[in-house]
C-alpha cells in the first residue's frame, strides 16, 4: 500500500510569489552590495584583453599536423569522419605523390558550427593527423561560411605556439627538428 504524505497548503502570500521574488532578488542585492564594499575580493578578468590560460590538453579549435615538408600528415583513411557523432568532418582524397604514402586529402573541411568538440576524431586518427590542442576555445566570425576551417586554415599553426617536448609539432617547417627529420625522411636539406 502507498504511504500517502501530506503537504502544507501554500499561505496567500506564498501563492502570490511575490513574497519569494523579494527573496531571490534580497539575495542578488546581498552579493552586489557585498562586491561593491570589497572590491578586490571580486574575481574578475579583464577578457578578452587579458587572454584566458587553459591547459596544454583542453579541447580547443582543431589542427592538422604537417610532414616535415609541409603536406598535411592525414592520408584521407575517412577514419575521423567516420568516428565523427556530427557528422562535421568531410575529407575528398588523392593520391599521393610520396610512394610511401598511398593517398591524401585534396579537401578537408570542419563544418564548427555542427562540431561538438567531443574529441573523437583526434582518438580515431590512426597517424595523429589531426588534434585539438590549439587552446583556442572563442571562435568567432560574421558569417556561416567563416565557421567552415578547411585544409589552409587547419595547416596554418606555428610550433613555436607548442611545447619543445611536443615531437610531432615541433618537425613541422618552422620547428626546433624540423632539420633532422628532413633528413630521416629522405627530403632535401638546403644549407645556405
Amino acid at each position: 500500500m502507498a504511504k500517502v504524505i501530506q503537504r502544507r497548503s501554500l499561505t496567500l502570500l506564498e501563492r502570490s510569489y511575490l513574497w519569494e521574488i523579494i527573496k531571490g532578488m534580497g539575495t542578488t542585492f546581498k552579493h552586489l552590495f557585498r562586491n561593491f564594499k570589497n572590491p578586490e575580493k571580486m574575481q574578475l578578468m579583464s577578457y578578452p584583453e587579458v587572454e584566458v590560460q587553459t591547459p596544454q590538453n583542453y579541447r580547443g579549435s582543431h589542427r592538422l599536423m604537417k610532414r616535415p615538408d609541409g603536406e598535411p600528415r592525414c592520408v584521407a583513411c575517412y577514419m575521423c569522419s567516420t568516428a565523427c557523432p556530427a557528422r562535421c568532418i568531410t575529407i575528398e582524397a588523392e593520391p599521393s605523390s610520396d610512394p610511401r604514402i598511398e593517398k591524401k586529402p585534396r579537401k578537408f573541411e570542419i563544418d564548427w558550427l555542427v562540431c561538438v568538440f567531443c574529441g573523437l576524431c583526434e582518438e580515431a586518427c590512426p597517424v595523429d593527423a589531426i588534434r585539438m590542442d590549439t587552446r583556442k576555445v572563442a571562435i568567432s566570425h560574421y558569417t556561416r561560411k567563416e565557421f567552415i576551417a578547411d585544409m589552409p586554415r587547419l595547416l596554418n599553426w606555428d610550433p613555436k605556439d607548442f611545447p619543445a617536448n611536443d615531437a610531432q609539432s615541433q618537425k613541422a617547417p618552422g620547428g626546433k627538428q624540423n632539420q633532422q627529420a628532413k633528413q630521416i625522411w629522405g627530403l632535401e636539406v638546403k644549407h645556405s
